[in-house]
C-alpha cells in the first residue's frame, strides 16, 4: 500500500478498517484457495511418508526440470549461459554445481528477467519481499503455484496439530493495520474472510498489551502466527495477569530465531505448542516444527545447501515461472545431526539444523573475529526485549526491557557475559520501555553499525 493510500486507510473508522482488510482478505483468499487446495492438502500429507529414495528421485527430476526451464525459458539464466558460451565454457547446465550463487541485488536490479517469457506477470500474484535491508524484491507466481504453497504450508503447521481448515486465527505482525501513534484500542483489524485476527505488532507496550488478550477472547483465537519477540512480549503480560479466558490450539513462530526462553515462557501463557517454522517471501526454502520438536524441510519449495558459516544458498523448486537458482537466502543454519534416525513424529521429512538468524547479524572483536551465537547472553534473566547494537570495535550498547526482577546486578550480568565473548569492550546497557521494531515489525535482536570498511579492517586483522 503506497503512503497516500495508508494515510487515507488510517484515517477510516475502525469497524471500516475491517471492512476494508475483509475485501483484501476476499482477494488472497481467491488466489490462495480453490476447489483444488484440500487435495493438494491431502497430497502434502500423503508425500510426508515417502522414503528417502522416494524423494531422492522426486528431487533429482525437479532440479532437472528447473534448471532446464531455467536456461533455455528465463532470460536472466538463458543470456547468462549465451555469454558464458562465447567465452568458450562448455560447463554444462544440467549439473547445479555449474551454476554461480545468484545474490539478491541481482534479483533486485530486473526482477522481471526473472519471470519465464511462456509467463505473463499482468495476470500472476504479484509480492514483494519484507525488505530487512530496505530493500524488497519483486515476486510473481501463478494462480497454481500460489494455491499450492499455501496448501503445504496449511497441511504442515495447522493440519499437523489437527486444527480444522475454518479455525479463527489471528496474526500478529508488521502490517500497519493501526497508526502507530495510536495509543488506545482497537490496535488490530478482523479479516473475516479468512477468520483471521490480525494485530499490529507496534502496539506491545506493556500498558497496552491487555487489550490483545480482550481480542483472543472476544474473537475466539485458536491458534496465533507471529514473531518469536511479540509472542514472548504477549506471553509475559499473560503469565504475570494471570489471564485464562482465551484457548490457544498452538502459537506458529516466524522470522526470528526462537530461543528457549522464549518457548518455555510462550507455552506456559498460551498452554499450547508453540512451533518454530522458517521461510521466506521467495518460496526457496520452508520448514516446520514437528510434535517431536524436530524442524522438517518442505523439500517441494526448494533444494537447500549449506555454505561456509552455515551460510543457506536455495535453489526454488516450486515457482518454475520464476526460478530462483543457487539463490543465496541470506540466512545462517546449523547443520542437522548427522544420522539422527527416524523422527518419533513418524514422518520422513529431511531435517533441518537450528535457524541461527540473517547472516549480517554479527558482531566483531577488537580482534576481528565475527561473533554469531550471543543469545545466551540473556538466557535466565527478567527481560523482555533486548537488542545488542555495536557502535565501535570495543563499544557496544544493550537495549533492555526489563521484566520483573531486573536489577543492577541482572546489568552487570549482562556485561560480563558479553565481555567472556567479546573480550575487552565498553558495555552500555540502556533501559527502555520497548525496543524499536524495523518498518516490518521484527525485532533485530542484534545491529552491527560498523562500515564495511571497518569490518573489512577486522577480518584482515583476524587473518594476519
Amino acid at each position: 500500500m503506497n503512503t497516500r493510500l495508508l494515510q487515507l486507510y488510517h484515517r477510516l473508522p475502525p469497524r471500516t478498517r475491517s471492512i476494508a482488510a475483509t475485501l483484501r482478505g476476499w482477494y488472497l483468499k481467491r488466489w490462495r484457495y480453490g476447489a483444488e487446495s484440500e487435495h493438494l492438502v491431502e497430497e502434502a500429507l500423503a508425500r510426508d511418508a515417502w522414503t528417502t529414495a522416494q524423494w531422492a528421485k522426486w528431487r533429482e527430476e525437479r532440479i532437472a526440470y528447473v534448471l532446464h526451464r531455467a536456461a533455455t525459458r528465463v532470460p536472466f539464466y538463458r543470456e547468462r549461459w549465451e555469454a558464458r558460451r562465447r567465452l568458450g565454457d562448455r560447463a554444462s547446465w544440467e549439473v547445479l554445481e555449474n551454476w554461480p550463487i545468484l545474490e539478491k541485488d541481482e534479483v533486485r536490479a530486473n526482477p522481471r528477467a526473472f519471470i519465464a517469457d511462456d509467463c505473463d506477470p499482468r495476470v500472476m500474484f504479484h509480492e514483494q519481499t519484507s525488505g530487512t535491508t530496505g530493500k524488497p524484491i519483486d515476486i510473481w507466481r501463478s494462480r497454481t503455484t500460489v494455491a499450492t504453497v499455501h496448501a503445504i504450508a496449511d497441511a504442515r503447521t495447522s493440519r499437523w496439530d489437527g486444527i480444522p481448515n475454518n479455525a479463527r486465527w489471528a496474526r500478529l505482525g508488521g502490517q500497519l493495520v493501526t497508526p502507530v501513534r495510536q495509543r488506545r484500542p482497537p490496535f488490530w483489524v478482523w479479516n473475516a474472510a479468512m477468520r483471521q485476527l490480525y494485530l499490529s505488532s507496534f502496539h506491545l507496550a506493556p500498558d497496552l498489551i491487555s487489550h490483545y488478550f480482550d481480542a483472543l477472547a472476544h474473537y475466539r483465537i485458536r491458534y496465533l502466527a507471529t514473531y518469536p519477540s511479540s509472542a514472548y512480549a504477549l506471553a509475559h503480560e499473560v503469565v504475570r495477569l494471570g489471564r485464562t479466558d482465551f484457548q490457544m490450539a498452538a502459537v506458529y513462530t516466524n522470522a526470528e530465531p526462537l530461543l528457549p526462553e522464549q518457548r518455555s515462557t510462550i507455552a506456559q501463557a498460551f498452554q499450547c505448542p508453540v512451533r518454530e517454522t522458517y521461510g521466506m517471501a521467495e518460496s526457496v526454502a520452508a520448514a516446520s516444527e514437528c510434535s517431536s520438536g524436530r524442524l522438517h524441510q518442505w523439500p517441494e519449495f526448494g533444494h537447500v545447501e549449506l555454505h561456509e558459516q552455515g551460510e543457506l544458498v536455495a535453489t526454488g523448486l516450486v515457482n518454475t515461472d520464476m526460478p530462483l537458482v543457487r539463490y543465496r537466502v541470506g540466512d545462517r543454519a546449523q547443520a542437522p545431526k548427522t544420522n539422527p534416525g527416524p523422527c518419533p513424529c513418524g514422518r520422513s521429512l529431511p531435517i533441518m539444523g537450528r535457524i541461527e538468524g540473517r547472516m549480517n547479524d554479527h558482531l566483531f572483536t577488537a580482534d576481528g573475529r565475527p561473533v554469531f551465537w550471543l543469545n545466551p547472553v540473556f538466557y535466565g534473566l527478567p527481560i523482555r526485549q533486548s537488542q545488542i547494537i555495536q557502535e565501535h570495535l570495543d563499544v557496544l550498547r544493550v537495549r533492555v526491557t526489563p521484566a520483573s526482577g531486573f536489577s543492577a546486578l541482572t546489568e552487570q550480568t549482562i556485561i560480563g557475559r558479553l565481555q567472556e565473548r567479546m573480550g575487552d569492550v565498553r558495555v552500555i546497557v540502556d533501559r527502555v520501555t520497548e525496543v524499536p521494531r524495523t518498518t516490518n515489525g521484527k525485532l533485530r535482536a542484534i545491529v552491527c553499525n560498523l562500515t564495511q570498511a571497518q569490518r573489512a579492517a577486522a577480518l584482515r586483522t583476524a587473518g594476519a
